[in-house]
């Protein structure tokens, strides 16, 4: 983890911008950074954030404060952005961070596929500098910023019809039914979903939810390297989610680890619902390359969603898991 300030310097820069631009589209820079740092390359951030820095907006106006007696009225509400950000800034400064986590996770958690599942991923890369480099006021401060996008954009799935699944994440995921009209954003399409397949659903011990989790993670990853063609961007959701939600059970308390393998299970197969290509392609080795070495490709890529996957795939740091990340510097756009 980043011991030379150059984090804390980036994030303090961001938290003057808002979570969206053009009221849809994510900020990814705080989880573009944190990954960044997280793997050495703290002499990158700034000049990675200089080049991604057309794409910040200000920070939205506040409307009205959210208080612990009328939460539930703005929960789902992406005005109140800049209410909900507000709401956790103090009550991080009044409590430990882990305990408002926890009493804050089990809330948020049925509603992790609002903003097309960002803000669970930037809680989850907020919580991970934390456990690592300690609680600087600007690393406290991005897990408000990160849990009130969340409350904003929270948007829960409901009626969804279960199908037979598989014993495996791997397998569990070729199993899930493609929607039946693949076009539009990412709500339209998560609209569609109608059924998925069950896995993993009668887990009840924390251990192995961990390890499912893990498992899941690890599924979706290598499932990029043959199916990242789907839509390049998107697709890496798929994987990113589940890991965030994995990142942060070391912080929650361990009753909450079955509920949060369930939900991370339903956004990982509802990504792969709504992008899954028509067929795979073939599987291709990485060759002798290093972790270190394809971190430097993807950063010299540039682009947020080839980071943010790679950090995901040294994670789990096996071939097909960098197979992943090449693909995914394969099939995106470079940042310019």
């Amino acid at each position: 983890m980043d011991t030379t300030g150059t984090l804390d310097e980036a994030l303090q820069r961001l938290h003057a911008s808002g979570p969206e631009r053009l009221g849809r589209l994510t900020n990814h820079a705080p989880m573009a950074v944190e990954a960044l740092a997280a793997h050495g390359q703290a002499r990158s951030v700034h000049r990675w954030l200089d080049a991604y820095a057309p794409r910040l907006e200000e920070f939205p106006a506040e409307v009205a404060p959210v208080t612990d007696a009328d939460w539930p009225s703005a929960l789902g509400d992406p005005r109140r952005a800049a209410d909900w950000i507000g709401y956790f800034d103090r009550r991080i400064a009044e409590r430990p961070w882990r305990d408002v986590l926890a009493e804050w996770w089990p809330r948020l958690l049925p509603g992790l596929y609002g903003g097309s599942t960002h803000p669970v991923i930037r809680v989850g890369h907020a919580v991970r500098t934390l456990l690592a480099g300690g609680s600087t006021a600007p690393r406290l401060t991005e897990l408000a910023h990160g849990l009130g996008y969340w409350a904003a954009r929270h948007h829960p799935v409901t009626g969804l019809v279960p199908v037979p699944g598989a014993d495996s994440a791997a397998a569990a995921l070729d199993a899930v039914p493609p929607i039946a009209e693949r076009e539009g954003g990412f709500p339209t399409r998560l609209g569609g979903v109608r059924s998925l397949p069950v896995w993993a659903g009668t887990v009840t011990d924390p251990a192995e939810a961990h390890r499912r989790l893990t498992e899941l993670v690890t599924a979706a990853t290598h499932r990029y390297a043959t199916h990242g063609h789907g839509e390049e961007t998107m697709l890496v959701h798929a994987a990113t989610a589940p890991n965030a939600v994995l990142r942060t059970l070391p912080a929650l308390p361990r009753a909450l680890w079955v509920p949060s393998l369930r939900a991370a299970w339903t956004a990982s197969a509802a990504v792969t619902a709504m992008y899954a290509p028509d067929a795979p392609v073939a599987y291709v080795p990485p060759g002798p390359v290093t972790p270190e070495e394809i971190f430097e490709l993807a950063v010299a890529h540039g682009d947020e969603h080839v980071v943010k996957l790679t950090d995901t795939a040294l994670d789990i740091g096996d071939e097909r898991a960098l197979a992943a990340a090449l693909r995914a510097v394969e099939l995106s756009e470079p940042l310019r």
